[in-house]
Parts: structure tokens; sequence; C-alpha cells
């Protein structure tokens, strides 16, 4: 646990980086909501910020007074805990309250923790701050991902802002890394900050396979594409081969044919691809295409984890072939935290790393991120197995 004074000041730092993220943007980019998966920004200002009042300010601080008694209707995210919400698919719809009342909720909250903290706590409150610092984190890197693609979808492709960069090229060629079979302990191992679905440290038996040094490129997924990869049904799923069909896939999201010639959109605009960078945007169902094209496959979490000290990651979120489960002897958290993890624990891969738009301070080794394999939205990529 990180001292008090620490934390507070993670935190001060935590909620101003989430205003820096929105100052590119403008009033009208706060309320839209292209699909039902990206939330609007206006909506992940709040839901931070009714994390902190719900869980700490008001079983913790004894003389605070909600903002608003409609916020937590508006705000809570999935909590069936603390009771009833706006349905996912209409955050969209709440052009009240306004943008500018949303930052007044935002620093009226913010306040109030600074004078709680500035007292004796106690380590449950010191618990409950850290995780939610950790949540303002996950919701940064959705924020950005969720402006990308409200951006990515607008007709004009505006640009976000050009201080940012997503696409850095893979510094050398590609190798094979071998690793030997053995017995590997997997899961948090100390005192850092880690979620409960980290927990259960355990060992498994893993067979001798090699890992690639460098992620999957722009270039190797072109020639996928381009040697009929989204037009042969042998290499997918079938759950993904009725995917590619009804949604007429055939490229990774945000990519553009401009005069023959390929683009992708990015935070800086509409860009030619670039060969040499990272895949990125691509469903688990277009990894395991790749993969089989490649006569290799994606490797599981555990190989993933017992081979990350032997290559560079947390460029992109690296699918794996692992179903996301709970790891031995899990135990969901009483009450409405017990709600952040465990309940998703079906339908869903398994995502290692990180991305360029992983907040600083957040991300480790056996940190488990998770989504379901049709999705594309994230910054996806793919570390090849054999």
């Amino acid at each position: 646990m990180i001292t008090t004074n620490k934390l507070v000041s993670f935190f001060l730092e935590t909620r101003a980086y989430t205003e820096t993220l929105c100052k590119p943007l403008e009033i009208e980019d706060y309320v839209v909501q292209p699909i039902v998966d990206v939330s609007p920004p206006k909506w992940h200002l709040g839901h931070t910020t009714w994390f902190f009042e719900e869980f700490i300010l008001k079983p913790h601080h004894p003389t605070y007074e909600v903002f608003h008694e409609d916020f937590s209707y508006v705000f809570n995210s999935y909590y069936e805990t603390v009771g009833k919400r706006v349905m996912r698919s209409d955050r969209g719809n709440l052009s009240r309250p306004g943008v500018a009342k949303v930052y007044d909720y935002r620093h009226y909250v913010t306040e109030a923790l600074e004078t709680l903290l500035s007292g004796p706590v106690t380590e449950e409150v010191e618990a409950l701050l850290e995780i939610g610092i950790h949540h303002e984190k996950q919701h940064q890197e959705l924020l950005i991902t969720d402006i990308k693609y409200i951006l990515g979808h607008n007709p004009l492709l505006p640009k976000y802002a050009d201080d940012v960069s997503e696409h850095l090229p893979e510094p050398n060629k590609s190798t094979w890394i071998s690793i030997p079979g053995g017995i590997y302990a997997i899961g948090h191992d100390g005192t850092g900050f880690h979620y409960d679905n980290e927990m259960g440290r355990h060992e498994v038996l893993l067979e001798p396979f090699e890992i690639a040094s460098n992620l999957v490129t722009n270039r190797d997924f072109l020639a996928f594409r381009n040697d009929g990869g989204y037009q042969d049904h042998n290499l997918w799923h079938a759950e993904a081969w009725d995917w590619v069909q009804q949604q007429q896939i055939n490229r990774p999201m945000y990519w553009h044919q401009v005069d023959g010639k390929w683009h992708y959109y990015t935070l800086n605009g509409l860009q030619p691809i670039d060969p040499e960078a990272p895949l990125c945007h691509i469903s688990y169902f277009e990894a395991f295409a790749y993969a089989q094209w490649k006569g290799c496959r994606i490797p599981t979490e555990f190989e993933w984890e017992a081979a990350q000290d032997e290559f560079n990651w947390g460029r992109r979120w690296e699918w794996t072939e692992s179903a996301y489960l709970p790891y031995p002897r899990y135990k969901k958290a009483p009450g409405a935290i017990g709600e952040y993890n465990g309940k998703f624990m079906v339908n869903q891969k398994v995502l290692r790393g990180g991305s360029v738009a992983t907040s600083p301070k957040h991300t480790r080794a056996t940190y488990r991120n998770f989504f379901q394999p049709n999705l594309r939205w994230q910054f996806t990529g793919l570390r090849l197995a054999k």
C-alpha cells in the first residue's frame, strides 16, 4: 500500500490527467455515442467521479452532502448492488447534465476527498482510494479509445491532437525466442497494486514453445489480406466466419483505401499506413485467422507471462488464446466492489500487456485485460507463438 500522502498526490495527478485528455475536444464531442461499446467523454468524466463519491465519500465522510441526487442513477455503470442506472446504450442521450455541470461535479468531489484525506483515514479508505485511482486510469484508456472511435467515425475524420503518437515502428527485425518447458509461477506476487483477477498465484506446466520478439506489423497483415485471408473460410472459427460475412469485414478497423493506397485513421488524423508499425485494432477472430495463415498460433496468457521478460511489451494490448477465467482460489470481494471483475468471467478472451493509450503507472506483467472476441475498438495487436 502506498502511504496516504503519496496516494493523495497520485489521486490529484490522476484526476488532472483525465481532464487534460479532454482539452482537445470540442464541446459537441463530449456527448457522442456512436455504438453501445463507446461511452461519451462526458459520461467517463462523471462515472469516474461517481466511483469516489459512492464508495468513499458517502460511507466514510460523515458530513458529506451528495452533489446531485440523480447523478448516482446517471453515472453508475454496471453495479447492481448500488441501484438503478441509465442503460449503457442510452448514455449518448444524456444532453443534460451539461459538460460544465459535470466538471463542477468533478471538482466538488475532488475537493471533498482532499478534505477527507487531510485527516486520519482507515486502511479500508486507503485501499478504496487506490482502486479508485486505477479505476480512473482504466477509464482514461477507454476515454482515448472512445474519442478515437467518435472522431474516426466522423465523416470528416478530424484529428484529436498533434502531440500523440500511436504507430512507432518496431526497432529490430522479429526473431523467435525459445522458452523452455517447465513449471512457471503465474499471477501477482508482492505488495504492489493489483486487481483481484490477478490473485491466486499458482503454478502451470508449459511445453517448450517459441514466441515472437516483435508484434505483427501492418506489412505482415497486409500480406494476409492480399492473399485472400478474409475470403478463406478455412482460417476462421465458425462464429468468426459468420461475423466476417454478416459485418462484411475485410480489413482492420480504421483502414481506408484512398486513391488505391492504404491509409488508417489515427489520433493525428488520416495518415498513410506505416508498414513497419505494429498492427492495431484487430479482433481476436482476425488474430486467430492470421496466425492460422502463418502456420503459427496465438500464445496463451500463461506463455505470455512466462516469456514477457524476453521482449518489449506495452504498445498494443495483445490477444491471447486464453479464456478469461478465475485463477485457483479466486474469491470475489463482498458487495459492489466484488462486481468489478468476477461477473465478467465468461465469453471473453484475455489481453496482456498494455497500449499507447494506457495511462502511466498502471500496467504490469500480471495485468489481465479482457474483451469479447469480436471487438476491435481497443488498441489491440498480436504476437505469434509456435
